[in-house]
């Protein structure tokens, strides 16, 4: 059973305008993964500098800015995604069902369905390694628009996120954490840690930072869309007393004309 003592290195690789793609490393063996391929370039060069070569491409979900580049990178690499896509996927070497076994760079890691954004996208947790690859699911301070899927689909896979480990570090696929601070403190605005997250954003943005990775702890701290069960941000939106499905559509609704 693969049981390296060293978590694997994470590399975060801005692409396009406001994508992320990640690379994972495992210094023992030399592998290399690349989490979800927006753009050839930037990844290629991340790479290089590091002389690293890619193993292993692990896909999201089909939408073209978070695939679009596997062509050009898959040589000598397997390609993997979720079997529920396969159709809307670029060709895979290996289809995943959530919930089977699989090993990226020595590391057992959890396929977990989280339908909503599309209804195929899964994510990534490396357990050991205390990663998910999120995507356009729970994203910082936000979640994926409801492309495909169902409020109620989207809140599932969200809870789903929201119980593991309080100190993962998320990984989702966009730089949309100052825009989705500006709506989430228009509907809990009253939250201290959600006021100081909102200004350390502005911080780092100002600075040409990225804000992804995030921590989960943070994110169930202050992401709105992790707290539709919050009693105090129900009373907040006048919604006590909801169903949580409910007061998550609400607050997806709201964010979609914000």
């Amino acid at each position: 059973m693969p049981n390296h003592a060293a978590p694997l290195q994470l590399v975060t690789v801005p692409c396009l305008q406001d994508n992320y793609a990640f690379l994972l490393h495992d210094e023992s063996t030399g592998e290399t993964a690349l989490v979800d391929a927006p753009e050839a370039a930037p990844i290629q060069a991340e790479l290089r500098r590091r002389g690293w070569q890619l193993d292993t491409i692990l896909l999201t979900h089909h939408h073209d800015d978070h695939v679009q580049a596997v062509g050009a990178l898959r040589e000598g690499a397997e390609v993997i995604g979720a079997a529920a896509d396969v159709n809307r996927l670029p060709p895979l070497d290996q289809a995943v069902t959530p919930g089977e076994p699989l090993v990226v760079c020595g590391e057992e890691v959890q396929v977990l369905d989280v339908p909503g954004h599309t209804v195929g996208h899964v994510a990534y947790h490396f357990p050991r390694s205390r990663i998910v690859f999120t995507a356009d699911s729970l994203m910082a301070l936000g979640c994926g628009r409801l492309f495909e899927g169902t409020a109620a689909q989207m809140w599932d896979s969200l809870k789903r996120l929201r119980a593991l480990p309080p100190d993962t570090t998320v990984c989702s696929g966009h730089e949309y954490t100052q825009g989705n601070a500006r709506f989430a403190l228009s509907v809990d605005g009253g939250n201290a840690a959600l006021q100081a997250r909102a200004e350390s954003v502005r911080q780092a943005r100002d600075r040409g930072e990225p804000t992804v990775p995030s921590r989960l702890s943070d994110e169930i701290a202050t992401n709105p869309f992790l707290r539709a069960d919050d009693p105090v941000l129900k009373s907040a939106l006048r919604m006590d007393g909801r169903p949580d499905a409910e007061v998550f559509a609400v607050l997806r609704s709201a964010k979609d004309r914000f």
